[in-house]
């Protein structure tokens, strides 16, 4: 009789186990933590630098394919529109939620020395975020996977295919080619996962193990009690009133790929399984395929999580109270902010500054939360790449029931 062979969720699950257990080892180990950076976290890189690899082909192709399957320019922006005001409606809840949880346990956030404190401001007003989604040239964003650029050389490569009818099947075929050939390399790489999850976990716990006890421990809980809240309750609720789906077998089947989210802290890295979990759970392939790398770009939900919960944080360090304009603001500018951070690791710091700045507050103050950025990031990135299946399931189920109310 053969053997059933253990689905790759198991040994992904068990890759961050294994993670785990050896970065507390090397945490009790003397140079422990410098042989965990030295000779485990390379492999992690490496990795981390495949799924990188592989992303950039896998956006331009998807969302190409996935425009030109729709058949329809109209559809297109149908979905389009569905999936702008879930992700912006979300993304303020976010920050609603942050900062109601963090105000409240603001009692618990110690003043800290700041001294020392440092941070190179890298921010940009909403109109350079703007005049900066669009390429001057087709090759230097496909280079330095400039992702809002590339998802827009793919939906104008796309657009164009549709319009140039008959003519255009040719390149429509070359595009559903390389999408396949792009998939396959995809699946590859995934199946290394279990051991480039251990290599990536390991050197973080081995270095931020003990943080987790001390001082700092208080913003963490409140930032992941916060991106629990925002799971169960915001995409449980839309997931059950839009999707008809039930919010259990919805984050059942998310395993995998919030598995690989907590442990990578990259939405564009985690991408492929973003992607195989949402089709699982019912998403259209063409709307999965424009959804969740939209997503992956623009939709931040844990990150507004962490900006709120950070925002008092060091407002608290600092001695500073918030006005309620203030929260306002901070509202706002998360929101907006989301649109252009790169699904990346470490990506959220550079949207604190601008949150920070916003209200006035020390942007130096980024330099408290720095050490424990990776743990916030950890969480953060499962939340904003459980929102991009959501919304790929959601919106694959709004667009099934137009199109049957519309032949009925």
């Amino acid at each position: 009789m053969k053997k059933k062979k253990l689905p790759l969720a198991a040994w992904i699950f068990a890759g961050l186990v294994a993670g785990i257990v050896l970065g507390l080892i090397l945490m009790a180990v003397p140079n422990g933590v410098a042989f965990a950076k030295a000779y485990i976290s390379p492999f992690g890189t490496i990795f981390l630098n495949l799924l990188k690899f592989i992303v950039v082909p896998i956006v331009v192709f998807s969302i190409t394919a996935g425009v030109i399957s729709m058949r329809d320019v109209r559809k297109v922006g149908s979905v389009g529109v569905k999936t702008l005001v879930y992700y912006l409606c979300t993304t303020a809840v976010a920050v609603v939620i942050a900062l109601m949880l963090a105000t409240l346990a603001k009692g618990m956030f110690p003043l800290l020395d700041p001294s020392g404190a440092s941070y190179e401001a890298n921010t940009a007003n909403i109109m350079d975020t703007i005049v900066g989604i669009f390429p001057s040239n087709p090759i230097t964003p496909l280079a330095n996977s400039t992702m809002l650029q590339v998802i827009v050389i793919a939906l104008l490569l796309g657009f164009g295919i549709l319009l140039a009818g008959e003519k255009g099947q040719v390149a429509a075929q070359v595009v559903e080619s390389f999408n396949e050939v792009s998939m396959k390399i995809m699946d590859l790489i995934i199946k290394l996962s279990p051991i480039g999850v251990i290599c990536l976990l390991a050197p973080v716990v081995a270095e931020n193990g003990p943080l987790l006890l001390v001082g700092l421990g208080a913003v963490l809980l409140v930032a992941y009690v916060g991106y629990v809240i925002h799971a169960l309750l915001v995409y449980s609720l839309t997931i059950k009133t839009l999707a008809k789906i039930s919010p259990l077998a919805f984050f059942k089947a998310m395993v995998p790929a919030m598995v690989m989210a907590f442990s990578s802290a990259s939405s564009v890295g985690t991408m492929p399984f973003t992607l195989e979990c949402a089709e699982k759970l019912g998403a259209k392939k063409e709307v999965s395929s424009f959804v969740v790398p939209l997503g992956a770009t623009i939709n931040m939900d844990g990150t507004a999580i962490y900006q709120g919960v950070c925002a008092v944080f060091i407002a608290a360090c600092y001695g500073i109270d918030l006005s309620f304009g203030q929260m306002i603001t901070i509202v706002l500018t998360a929101t907006l902010a989301s649109i252009g951070t790169a699904g990346v690791p470490g990506a959220g710091m550079v949207m604190l500054a601008m949150v920070l700045e916003s209200v006035g507050l020390p942007v130096a103050g980024i330099g408290l939360v720095m050490g424990v950025d990776r743990i916030f990031d950890m969480g953060r990135t499962t939340i904003n790449i459980t929102g991009d299946a959501a919304c790929a399931v959601i919106v694959s189920k709004l667009e099934e029931r137009k199109a049957a109310k519309a032949a009925s």
